[in-house]
């Protein structure tokens, strides 16, 4: 039976070999990092006992068995949970972005992102309740991934509206995921460890689906189930050096230390269960498939987007696949309409060889708009010549959406349940 392709148009998209082959190679590293099949690898129950990777639950100690789950691998990681474990699960609250979400035992609320809402609001209060009656005879697994920050939220000394503001200013000014993330933790009373705290003495074990470069647990999701490292310092250098509250128009609040104190974690074991690795291995095999010497650049990608893409088109060689990942950002200086796969690719177009093709997408399928990112090549570069097309100007007002649509060569995956950061492929034929 063969196996559904994630990429939508990949048939369209496929006019030439290169093309193709491009395709094929992103196809295989989103593939691999289907979450269904990550629980699979890493869950399963025999009898009493629940495996999670090399560690054994013995669920005779346990009286209940919640599952809470939040970010963009949480509802198809709950279903996956519910087929394992079935009645043996007490009750839970599962926060996402998939519409129509189904699950049997579990609640499911559709929540928004990239920005919180009441909704992500008044879902998260109740997980802290529930987290608050927990007791020591409670086992809380605990789905963990990327989203979580936006979904998984409760500010704490401000309102839901002031947190948009400063959410919407920290995404475009060019602040780190790690930077953004130490501010949302100390303005948060869930983040950061705060979970675990709710949780004690409950035993929770994060299954934790990483999209931040290098697979720090503390990063993703903001780390609720993590000793945080980070300081009510630190986060405040960010926020003065950012002019943060001044910026946003919003009312100073005071930052919060996160906890700190061990007893909380105590109980508390997270396990990775994806990361860009793994999609980047299966790129990498494909591509060997295909001919192509192949060259892992950077697993821990960032930078501004647009730079980042003429970089990489610079630093391939004949007859490789230079593959990468990470999460790049946008400094947000117009007022069009992209996300960072679709202004990288963009950035590049000045550099790209004649023979050479550029491609980056977002593993969620979701790059700030319906398209998942987008190629170019020299079949690119001569219908842009023809049309008369300005990608500067595109640049410039950071509208790297609508200069790519007309032209067809973005990449349509929808809603992909996974999450574990950016792809990206640079192909150049051999001399």
């Amino acid at each position: 039976m063969a196996v559904q392709k994630i990429i939508q148009n990949f048939d369209k998209l496929a006019t030439n070999k290169m093309r193709q082959d491009a395709l094929s190679i992103i196809e295989a590293g989103l593939q691999a990092i289907n979450t269904r099949q990550a629980v699979r690898r890493s869950v399963s129950l025999e009898s009493d006992v629940l495996k999670v990777q090399s560690r054994r639950y013995d669920l005779s100690k346990f009286e209940r068995v919640y599952v809470i789950g939040f970010g963009k691998a949480a509802h198809d990681a709950a279903v996956e949970l519910e087929r394992i474990l079935g009645k043996r699960i007490t009750n839970g609250i599962v926060i996402d972005v998939v519409k129509n979400g189904i699950l049997k035992r579990v609640e499911y609320v559709q929540g928004t992102h990239p920005l919180p809402s009441q909704k992500n609001l008044k879902a998260t209060a109740r997980i802290m309740e529930k987290l608050k009656s927990f007791d020591s005879k409670t086992l809380v697994l605990t789905i963990v991934s990327g989203g979580g920050s936006a979904l998984l939220t409760q500010p704490c000394q401000m309102k839901c509206e002031s947190l948009v503001k400063i959410n919407e200013y920290l995404l475009q000014c060019g602040s780190t995921i790690q930077e953004i993330n130490t501010v949302r933790k100390h303005l948060s009373e869930i983040k950061g460890g705060q979970f675990a705290r709710l949780a004690h003495p409950a035993t929770v074990v994060g299954l934790v689906f990483s999209d931040v470069p290098g697979d720090d647990l503390s990063v993703v999701a903001s780390g609720p189930t993590v000793l945080d490292t980070t300081t009510v310092e630190d986060a405040k250098r960010i926020i003065n050096r950012c002019r943060l509250f001044e910026e946003c128009k919003v009312p100073t609040c005071e930052p919060v230390e996160t906890p700190k104190d061990p007893v909380y974690f105590k109980k508390v074991q997270n396990f990775l269960l994806v990361s860009n690795q793994i999609a980047v291995k299966a790129m990498q095999g494909q591509a060997k498939k295909l001919g192509y010497s192949d060259r892992l650049y950077s697993r821990q990608l960032t930078g501004e987007a647009q730079k980042v893409g003429s970089e990489l088109v610079q630093a391939v060689q004949g007859g490789e696949a230079l593959i990468a990942a990470g999460e790049t950002h946008v400094v947000v200086r117009g007022n069009g309409k992209g996300g960072r796969n679709q202004e990288l690719v963009l950035g590049a177009l000045s550099k790209l060889p004649s023979d050479t093709l550029i491609s980056s997408v977002a593993s969620d399928g979701i790059d700030n708009t319906p398209a998942a990112g987008a190629f170019a090549d020299q079949e690119l570069l001569d219908l842009i010549e023809k049309r008369q097309l300005d990608p500067k100007t595109a640049l410039q007002n950071n509208d790297a959406y609508n200069f790519f649509k007309p032209l067809k060569c973005q990449i349509k995956t929808g809603k992909t349940g996974a999450n574990v950061s950016d792809l990206m492929l640079v192909l150049r034929n051999k001399k």
